[in-house]
């Protein structure tokens, strides 16, 4: 179908950063708060219940949990479930 949908849980007090050089990714918080902070230009943004974000550029980020989050996730190529983050935080292409 061209695309791949997680149902991901970010722990409180984490912080993770992520680089998906490989994958679109679309994410939409169905509990919890947080933030994402786009390490390109150093914004960041609130998470909460309700939140939609897109990552259409690639942009190397971090995600910060306030709380634990429930986070539904898209990747476009599909992920095909055997990747793990790399050095960089990106998920290798495997088909």
């Amino acid at each position: 179908m061209g695309f791949s949908l997680h149902d991901t849980i970010i722990h409180a007090g984490t912080s993770t950063k992520m680089h998906y050089q490989n994958h679109l990714e679309a994410v939409y918080c169905i509990r919890g708060k947080g933030r994402i902070r786009d390490l390109t230009n150093n914004q960041e943004y609130e998470l909460q219940t309700g939140t939609m974000y897109a990552l259409s550029g690639n942009e190397q980020h971090e995600l910060i949990a306030d709380e634990e989050m429930q986070m539904v996730c898209v990747f476009n190529p599909p992920v095909v479930g055997t990747e793990t983050h790399d050095e960089n935080g990106a998920y290798p292409l495997l088909d």
